[in-house]
């Protein structure tokens, strides 16, 4: 399982000794807000966890928790995976942080950090990400990562607006 590296950040692949963490981030309302639209359970973050174990196992790829460096601490998480959870889809990124942590480029960071695993590693011809329409700093690190908007699209149960970049696009940056 792949660990990546950043200037201020470890992304570790997702497993139950990062539980406390994720829970602590996932039970806040706000960060919650546009994700699911309510905090998570204890219960609910560990089955997040047990969903993604086996993925990883799978594919070689899924969610990481991301540690920043200087203080070793979770704060926040993100993937790589199939649109929609199916592999006939392109591969998806995305993250969430605490919210102690956003407006300090640690979602870029990661950003930037799994894009080049998808691309590099993975070889995927093109990456793409999903959001709630009103989630305006989620597609703005869409934007600086070089995605562009695709549109409106039913993703998760619900409509999401879609970004995307294709791999030539990625390596030019």
């Amino acid at each position: 399982m792949t660990i990546l590296h950043t200037a201020r950040l470890r992304l570790e692949p997702m497993n139950d000794s990062h539980l406390d963490g994720l829970f602590a981030m996932n039970s806040d309302a706000e960060v919650m807000r546009y994700i699911t639209g309510k905090p998570d359970t204890r219960a609910d973050t560990q089955n997040m966890i047990d969903l993604i174990k086996p993925r990883w196992e799978q594919f070689g790829f899924s969610w990481w928790s991301f540690f920043e460096i200087e203080t070793d601490t979770l704060i926040g998480a993100g993937c790589i995976q199939y649109l929609g959870r199916d592999p006939a889809n392109s591969l998806e990124t995305g993250w969430r942080l605490r919210r102690d942590r956003w407006g300090m480029g640690y979602a870029s960071e990661a950003a930037q950090a799994m894009a080049a695993f998808a691309f590099d590693t993975l070889h995927s011809p093109d990456l793409v990400a999903v959001c709630d329409p009103n989630n305006h700093a989620s597609a703005h690190v869409m934007k600086k990562l070089g995605m562009r908007y695709r549109g409106l699209e039913h993703w998760y149960n619900r409509d999401m607006a879609v970004y995307a970049m294709q791999a030539a696009d990625f390596q030019r940056r």
